[in-house]
This record gives C-alpha cells, structure tokens and sequence, in this order.
C-alpha cells in the first residue's frame, strides 16, 4: 500500500499520507511551508535555465540547513528530483502542439511526430541505461557542493567558448527540428548524460549537443526541453518509488505539493523568459552567472559559512 501511495502521489499528487493507520502518530515535519515555497520557486526558474536546477536546489537546501542527519539528506536529493513534476508539467502546457503530433505520430497519423518522438527516445535511452547503472555512486559522490561548484565554473567556461564559436559563424542557418536525425540525437542522447554529475545542467548539455550536431539555437532549445520532459519523468517516477515514503516521513505531502505547484508556476514565467531572452541575446549571460556563483560559494565553503555536505 505504501508503495501504491508513492505511485500515486507522482501521478495524482493525492496525500498518501491520508492512507496511514488513524493511531499512527503524526510525523516530524523537517520543512516549513516557506522554506517549499522557495524550493519550488528555485526548482522551477532553474529547471530549464543552463545553470543547473539540482545544483541551486542543493545549495539552497544547505543555506536552509536541510537535511540534517543522513534520512533527511535522501529524503531532501528526492525531494529536490521530484518536485521537477511542475516543471514537466509546465513544458507540456507550452509545448502541448508537439505532444500532440508525437501522440499522433505514433499512432500512424503524423510522419513528423512519429519522426520526433523516435528521436526522443533514441535522446533518451543513454540517460536511461547509464543512470540505472551509476545511480547510486552519483548519489553518494556527486551530492556536494564541491563537485557542484566546479561543474558550475567549467560550464560557465563552456558557454562562453561555445557563444563564442556561434559568433564566429552568423551565417550558419542550422537545422530545423523536423531536419533531426536519429544519430544526431542519439549524440544529444550522450551528452545528456555529462549532466548527471549535478551543477553541469541538463539543459545546458542538451542545447550545446543540439548546436554541435548542427541545429539552430530555437530548434535546439525545444528539442532539449521535449527530451527533458521524458528524461524528467523518468527519475522523477524512479526517485518517487524509491524515497516516496521517505519524503512524506520527513517533509509531509502539504510541502511537496507546495513545491510542485510553485515550480509549475514559476517554470512557466522561466521558460517564456529564456525563449525570448535567448532570441536577442545569447547564452553568454548564463557563462558568467554560472562562473559568479561557483567563485562565490566556493569563497562560503572555505569561509566555513558553507559545508559541503551535512552529516
């Protein structure tokens, strides 16, 4: 029953803890109503933004002092995964046209949609099989501050090389979503998987995939942002079933719907934002910011104001 409840808090966000005995005494909530509220609010800004969500979300959860002995430090990874629903849930309101034609697709009746949702999947299987296979050795040596800091820097360094290289060839029109071939996005699929290693960003990773492979930056924005939506669900799904009960032990269902709904929210504004920013002015911006944030907290950790992981 326990696990049925987990399944159904992904699927339907219904309060499995309603479902525990009426005698069982009321759980300890580790988390303040504020302190979801502004998980959600980082989680959904963050998600699709190239700097990396999980890497904010951890350093938040550790400004918050979030996850103070070793329950509440998988309760609190989960946590910071599985929120990533609203964000889904986001996308596919904005991009419900291309779900349609994949659906459609699928069953026989768009060759362009069948054409993307198999490029989709063929993006996503590397992600699937390399994260079910290191999933708990990136768990247990990836979730600090330290390897996030320095993903953060060599991103930051990354994006500045690669808009640079794009300023150095304006003329180049790029290929458009539907011009996307199974083998580009299996490259794409291969790259998604650098940004298993927290504070490297997904969306980063994908988009640089999608311009390598030879897309033009629109096209490689909403390719990365359809594969995040499969690749999302997925360790969503995977960490909800794993650490659900946990979740609700530690931080209660009020919290976690708290978050969700805020990410949903604020993934929406993030989403429009990055579109439009992104047709004016570049990555360049997201280089900087990334190099900003990974010198300063790396300045907080060896101040002592910031530990690296909270035993």
């Amino acid at each position: 029953m326990k696990r049925l409840s987990c399944i159904l808090l992904f699927a339907f966000l219904i309060p499995a803890a309603a479902l525990a005995e009426p005698e069982a005494p009321e759980p300890i909530v580790h988390m303040t109503f504020m302190q979801a509220l502004i998980l959600g609010a980082v989680e959904g800004f963050t998600e699709y933004l190239p700097v990396s969500s999980t890497g904010h979300l951890i350093l938040t959860q550790r400004a918050m002092g979030i996850g103070q002995t070793e329950a509440d430090n998988q309760a609190a990874d989960a946590y910071s995964i599985c929120i990533q629903a609203g964000a889904i849930l986001a996308v596919l309101t904005l991009y419900f046209p291309y779900m349609r034609r994949m659906f459609k697709g699928v069953f026989g009746r768009d060759p362009g949609g069948l054409r993307l949702a198999i490029n989709i999947g063929v993006a996503f299987l590397p992600a699937a099989v390399i994260g079910l296979l290191f999933h708990g050795p990136i768990k247990e040596h990836l979730f600090g501050l330290q390897p996030i800091v320095f993903a953060w820097f060599v991103g930051g360094v990354a994006i500045l090389v690669v808009s640079r290289w794009r300023r150095a060839r304006p003329d180049q029109p790029g290929l458009l979503l539907e011009q996307l071939t199974w083998k580009h996005a299996l490259l794409i699929g291969f790259m998604q998987c650098i940004a298993m290693w927290p504070g490297t960003s997904r969306s980063l990773v994908t988009i640089v995939g999608g311009l390598i492979v030879g897309m033009n930056l629109t096209s490689a924005v909403v390719f990365s942002f359809l594969l995040g939506v499969v690749t999302l669900t997925a360790a969503t799904a995977y960490d909800t079933l794993q650490h659900g009960e946990l979740m609700l032990e530690v931080f209660g269902f009020t919290n976690i719907a708290v978050g969700f709904i805020m990410a949903t929210i604020t993934a929406v504004i993030s989403v429009k934002w990055f579109l439009a920013y992104l047709q004016k002015h570049g990555l360049a911006l997201f280089g900087y910011y990334r190099i900003a944030l990974a010198i300063t907290v790396a300045v907080l950790m060896w101040m002592g104001l910031l530990a690296d992981r909270i035993p």
